[in-house]
């Protein structure tokens, strides 16, 4: 009899369950592969989410207005740069439907290319860093650019703050 080989990153079982969870749209089973005092920072709106609540910002924020999956990048890369560090370059894939840093829905699709650097802590998602050029999001929805008061709209609602009807101006 064999004894299985242990997995060398520790981890993956728990990404694999998160994105599982967050591709099928499943809030309550994301949420529950996220760390209670886990940040989200989005370095192309300037947004950062803290906590349970703001991870549920930020997934409903891309979810209600893209539909989005994430996927692999077809010659996009990922490694364990030690046990509790994950950096991948996968793309967003989806479609306009919601509205977005106050751009109202187009229906148009897009693929969206992007890094994510992703830490755990006690076996849950800690922290995702993620960087992309919001301009090629943007030019495939047919804008120019983000206006800078919904950017700083969208930052104090990441952050919690109320800034109006968020679901309306900037989901």
């Amino acid at each position: 009899m064999t004894a299985a080989i242990p997995d060398p990153h520790p981890n993956r079982q728990m990404l694999l369950r998160h994105l599982a969870a967050e591709n099928a749209h499943d809030m309550e089973g994301t949420l529950a592969t996220v760390h209670p005092d886990c940040m989200f920072r989005d370095f192309a709106t300037g947004q950062v989410f803290h906590g349970l609540a703001g991870a549920e910002r930020h997934y409903r924020q891309w979810w209600e207005a893209f539909g989005n999956v994430v996927e692999r990048m077809p010659d996009g890369a990922a490694w364990w740069i030690d046990d509790e560090t994950y950096v991948a370059q996968p793309q967003y894939v989806g479609r306009h439907v919601g509205p977005f840093l106050g751009i109202a829905p187009t229906g148009q699709s897009f693929v969206l290319p992007f890094a994510v650097f992703v830490r755990f802590r006690g076996g849950l998602l800690a922290e995702e860093r993620f960087y992309y050029d919001l301009a090629t999001l943007l030019r495939q929805l047919g804008q120019e650019a983000p206006d800078p008061a919904m950017l700083a709209q969208a930052r104090d609602w990441a952050a919690g703050q109320p800034a109006g009807d968020q679901r309306v101006r900037i989901v």
